[in-house]
């Protein structure tokens, strides 16, 4: 079968077929070590010197390296001594450990347990329920206390998140001016990327983040400044425990975990303890209506089917969920980025 018009069919099934290598290259590279000292080194240097510098193979880390340049990862400069590589922009903002925008943490969270649980996709299809079980030998009952099942777990996930809100976050929040809102609670807020980004978006504001005991501590003593006066925490299960009064409540990438009915349990609890006049932002990747892309969101909903009991959603599915919680005036807004913003008022 040849080429259809301007499609080449064969090759576009090709490329299909070998994604999961293009990550693989990158995740290995991360994890190698080798932007890092790319960056450190200051000068571009051989890939003899940066084998003997992470102590790999010379022949591995060639092969390793020149692929990061076919994916514009590196650049290499052939000279009279040999081939020197160096990071592109992109490495050095997205790839190094040190920069602010670094995506070094969610890549590793995805080589080491995301990856892990794709492997078994087929039988997450068959089965319709996540595959922690058959990844790490933990109960699929609990998605959270599976992700969270080592301290060093916790950490990953924590600071993976945080690196996505970094990038992300600002547009979701500037989607809306939620200058209104003075008190706000941030539902599973983690690491606190995100209610760092609201306070310094919206300087009247303070955010309590809302999380597992075990989470909170984590963000206390890795990831929010004691001096920081605008942020404080709330340790609890927001299933099971009360939710505290509050002008806005953020939840931001937490209805994507669940199904229709966890859903409509939390979101009546939420709006049961909204002020009056308040409301809640939902920061989630929006399918399109007719269910036809965006891809991310459809890889996405795949990953939600191998790790938790919950989907990517629409923004028409969201709005009724708001709207069975008692919630109105529903705005949708789309950023044009990975993550989208539904707000709805009490």
């Amino acid at each position: 079968m040849g080429s259809t018009g301007d499609l080449d069919y064969p090759q576009i099934i090709l490329q299909y077929s070998s994604g999961f290598l293009v990550s693989k290259v990158m995740f290995t590279a991360c994890e190698l070590g080798v932007f890092d000292l790319l960056l450190e080194s200051g000068e571009p240097l051989s890939s003899g010197a940066i084998a003997a510098h992470l102590g790999t193979s010379s022949t591995g880390m060639e092969r390793l390296l020149d692929a990061c340049v076919g994916l514009k990862l590196l650049a290499v400069e052939l000279t009279e001594e040999g081939a020197l590589y160096r990071n592109t922009d992109i490495s050095n903002i997205y790839l190094t450990k040190s920069s602010p925008k670094s995506q070094y943490h969610i890549m590793m969270y995805y080589s080491n347990t995301v990856y892990l649980c794709w492997h078994y996709l087929a039988d997450a299809v068959r089965e319709g329920r996540n595959q922690y079980e058959r990844a790490f030998g933990i109960s699929s009952k609990d998605p959270f206390g599976a992700m969270y099942r080592s301290e060093e777990e916790v950490l990953k996930f924590m600071a993976g998140q945080n690196s996505v809100w970094r990038i992300c976050g600002r547009d979701v929040l500037a989607a809306f001016d939620l200058s209104p809102f003075t008190q706000i609670y941030d539902l599973g807020g983690g690491g606190g990327a995100l209610a760092q980004e609201c306070v310094s978006l919206y300087p009247n504001s303070t955010v309590t983040i809302y999380d597992l005991p075990k989470v909170v501590q984590v963000a206390k003593e890795q990831f929010i400044p004691p001096d920081e006066r605008q942020i404080a925490f709330h340790e609890g299960d927001f299933f099971n425990d009360s939710i505290p009064e509050a002008d806005l409540y953020i939840l931001s990438k937490i209805l994507h975990d669940w199904d229709d009915d966890k859903c409509r349990q939390l979101l009546e609890k939420v709006h049961k303890a909204c002020k009056p006049g308040g409301g809640v932002l939902l920061v989630e990747s929006l399918l399109n209506e007719d269910r036809s892309g965006p891809l991310e969101t459809q890889l996405y909903s795949m990953n939600m089917l191998v790790q938790t009991e919950g989907k990517e959603r629409t923004a028409s599915e969201y709005s009724r969920l708001l709207e069975a919680a008692g919630f109105r005036e529903i705005q949708v807004k789309r950023t044009g980025k990975l993550y989208d913003a539904v707000l709805g008022r009490k």
